[in-house]
């Protein structure tokens, strides 16, 4: 028996149709054993969303098997693959490259980082940044950006790589000034607590809902405690920026390690800190108050030899960037990817833990409520990968549900 419909009608079957057809393609599952408790699961993805986490007593491929888990957030990164996030003459294509090269590592998230600059450097940079935001790929793994000085201790060690000449006092309507050319994007910001006007900084920013994390300082337990009272809430790199000998009672360690309202960042890349160090941080701040970074600088992943960046030489070796001038690590070349798996190896925590420490954490910090973790209504950024050698390698990197990167 033949149909035949009127004009108008037959475009909305079609419509239909094709709007079924769309909402099909856009639904999708993987499967693999979830990081959390190594079952295996069903994960279910629609628009961009995840639907439904389902157990399921076998999955397609288990003679290779793979984990899923949430894609990693990595809340201080200078650069990538010779991206330089503070060079004057970046532009959205380099910015884009840097993206890509970092989903390659299951970074699905970052927050670009500038450190000490002048402030017209500073300013023009983060309209760079802020600009290519509009670029959908770069607009979804970007969620905002970290401000890393000037406003730290211009003390030799304390300032680490930093240059002198750029360190000043905290200044809210300069500050202002900046955030205003990151179209409001900055999201965290690193302080030293005991230069001149920085509580009152501290106060301002918080209230702003920007977090301000205590790093490059020298500040002593009563400023520390000062700095948190007015809503600091995090440590840039503990253990780092920080002078090579400090007295060894009365240090900026000991105080942000005793205050439970600080949580800490981390740089396990190996060489930042020793093994013990990691071990010691981790047992005293836990899971749920540790957070790893990679603090990769743009030369990551380039060949070893000496670069000149910010105004001076730096040498790259195979595991980090160093400033032989002053005898201070200049920055990380390994992606936070590598933090994971040194994580594991260092404490014996599980994978579940170290997968919190580098997603998760980062996540809850920077108020992503719909990224970190694996559960409905989440968006579905996900990184499958294999474990070889106790390391994680990556096999596919997945951002608000499409396959962004693929080893096959």
């Amino acid at each position: 028996m033949n149909y035949s419909f009127p004009h108008k009608i037959q475009q909305s079957i079609v419509l239909y149709l094709i709007l079924t057809m769309n909402v099909s393609f856009a639904q999708t599952k993987i499967e693999g054993l979830l990081y959390l408790n190594k079952k295996p699961v069903s994960v279910e993805i629609k628009d961009g969303n995840i639907i439904s986490v389902q157990q399921i007593d076998k999955y397609t491929d288990e003679s290779n098997p793979v984990y899923i888990a949430p894609g990693l957030i990595d809340l201080q990164i200078n650069g990538y693959m010779g991206i330089d996030f503070s060079d004057q003459n970046l532009n959205t294509e380099g910015i884009r490259k840097a993206v890509k090269a970092l989903w390659k590592q299951g970074v699905t998230s970052f927050l670009p980082t500038l450190i000490t600059a002048d402030q017209e450097h500073l300013r023009n940079s983060f309209s760079i940044l802020a600009k290519a935001l509009d670029d959908e790929e770069i607009g979804l793994s970007v969620p905002g950006f970290h401000l890393e000085g000037p406003y730290i201790s211009p003390e030799k060690g304390f300032r680490g790589a930093h240059l002198e000449k750029y360190i000043r006092k905290p200044d809210w309507n300069e500050f202002q000034e900046l955030q205003k050319a990151a179209h409001n994007g900055i999201k965290l910001i690193t302080v030293a607590p005991e230069i001149e006007g920085a509580i009152s900084f501290i106060q301002k920013c918080s209230r702003e809902g920007i977090v301000v994390s205590l790093g490059h300082h020298n500040g002593n337990a009563q400023q520390i405690k000062l700095a948190t009272d007015a809503g600091a809430s995090l440590s840039t790199h503990l253990g780092n920026g920080c002078a090579n000998l400090i007295d060894r009672h009365n240090n900026p360690l000991w105080p942000q390690l005793a205050d439970d309202r600080l949580s800490v960042s981390l740089i396990v890349d190996g060489f930042h800190l020793n093994q013990e160090e990691v071990q010691c941080f981790y047992k005293i701040k836990g899971i749920n108050r540790t957070i790893l970074i990679s603090d990769a600088l743009d030369l990551a992943g380039l060949e070893p030899g000496e670069y000149t960046r910010w105004e001076r030489t730096v040498v790259l070796t195979p595991d980090v960037v160093k400033f032989p001038a002053e005898n201070v690590l200049a920055g990380a070349a390994s992606p936070i990817t590598a933090g994971v798996s040194n994580m594991m190896n260092f404490t014996q925590c599980s994978l579940a833990d170290a997968i919190q420490m580098a997603s998760t954490n980062p996540a809850r910090l920077i108020g992503l409520k719909n990224l970190g973790e694996i559960k409905p209504g989440m968006r579905a950024d996900l990184i499958v990968f294999k474990m070889e050698n106790s390391k994680i390698v990556i096999q596919k990197t997945i951002v608000a549900g499409k396959v962004v990167y693929s080893n096959h």
